[in-house]
């Protein structure tokens, strides 16, 4: 069945380029985020009482595209010897690790499913979607945000939305009109108070991610879903990003209406706005959003079920101790990522309600 969805969601993917119940989330402080990341070294296999080291001679490590590649491989370069450097300290002798970003977010779960790639750190929903194939072992903590409302007014009337300290395990995705005629205008309607209609949002173009994204397709479906009794592809006009560095590129130079995205990507867009997008104004003065979704569990590092328990326990705790640094969190923060928790895989059964809620909607 997994598998079969997983053709599915690309050939909605497919249908998307052609024609165009959220999870409830409880948040996590930095010192409970902390605390966890100490059980975790107890509860993760000890390694270092290995007398001579494992060779291991390459781990592949695949990213999904929400950022543009280049950008991604750029940034993780450092991860390299990081992870190299703490495998080591747990007993692992690795030849090499390799940095691949995936064609799209199914492609990293397709990879994971058929070993060719060791670590994927994925989406919530991808991980749900490849399960039979991979294991979860650690969950995202990530900063949380100065605006947490499920009203599309109070992000506007609060922006611009800045970090604060407080770790979380959710997040939410935005629906988020820009600078064109038509996007303005909807945007004034939920500013001014004004219910949106479904006739309203269909005379929109829309930005919308692989529909394995939870961001940029999933939750966004499920909140068209909850409100209009409507789905992504009963949209008349949209159009598939590859990643959402392209999808605020469109949205910038008005060739799509709005999009939709995770919380923080305009803090993450916010310079190339104007230094690459082409505009005079700030992304904020030049977007609004329009709808809000329920939070979506973090992101996860994931793992290939073929893995060696042994290697799979020391990753697990050679990514929280890179997670536990400051040079570590400057690398893992492409991604909007600030440290790792172990996960469970029930801890992700919200998600797959919500995709077998996808699947009964086609």
């Amino acid at each position: 069945m997994k598998r079969f969805f997983a053709m599915m969601v690309a050939g909605i993917s497919c249908v998307v380029m052609l024609a165009g119940c959220g999870s409830s989330a409880s948040t996590e402080t930095g010192t409970e985020s902390n605390n966890e990341a100490s059980v975790a070294s107890t509860e993760t296999a000890d390694t270092t009482d290995i007398a001579e080291p494992v060779k291991v001679d390459k781990l592949t490590i695949g990213f999904v595209p929400s950022r543009e590649p280049d950008e991604i491989v750029t940034a993780t370069e450092p991860l390299k010897e990081m992870l190299t450097t703490e495998l080591a300290g747990l007993g692992y002798e690795v030849g090499e690790v390799e940095i691949t970003v995936g064609t799209s977010f199914e492609a990293v779960g397709e990879g994971l499913s058929a070993g060719t790639i060791d670590i994927g750190l994925i989406p919530g929903s991808t991980y749900v979607l490849y399960d039979e194939d991979c294991d979860v072992i650690l969950t995202a903590t990530r900063n949380g945000l100065s605006i947490d409302s499920d009203s599309a007014k109070d992000w506007n009337d609060n922006k611009p939305t800045e970090a604060v300290e407080d770790q979380v395990t959710y997040y939410r995705a935005l629906i988020i009109a820009g600078p064109s005629e038509a996007g303005q205008a909807v945007a004034a309607k939920v500013n001014n108070g004004e219910e949106l209609t479904w006739e309203d949002l269909d005379g929109l173009n829309w930005s919308v991610m692989s529909s394995s994204s939870p961001a940029g397709y999933v939750y966004p479906s499920l909140w068209l879903q909850e409100n209009f009794d409507k789905h992504i592809t009963d949209l008349s006009h949209t159009s598939l990003s590859d990643n959402y560095g392209t999808a605020f590129a469109r949205l910038a130079s008005g060739q799509v209406d709005v999009l939709v995205t995770y919380a923080d990507a305009r803090r993450d867009q916010e310079e190339k706005w104007t230094a690459e997008y082409g505009r005079e104004a700030s992304i904020w003065d030049e977007t609004n959003v329009i709808g809000v979704t329920e939070g979506i569990y973090n992101d996860t590092i994931s793992v290939t079920k073929s893995m060696d328990e042994g290697l799979k326990a020391a990753v697990t705790q050679a990514f929280i101790n890179i997670g536990n640094t400051d040079a570590g969190k400057e690398v893992i923060s492409i991604y909007s990522h600030n440290g790792y928790v172990v996960a469970k895989p029930e801890d992700y059964d919200a998600e797959r309600a919500a995709q077998e809620l996808i699947l009964s909607m086609q």
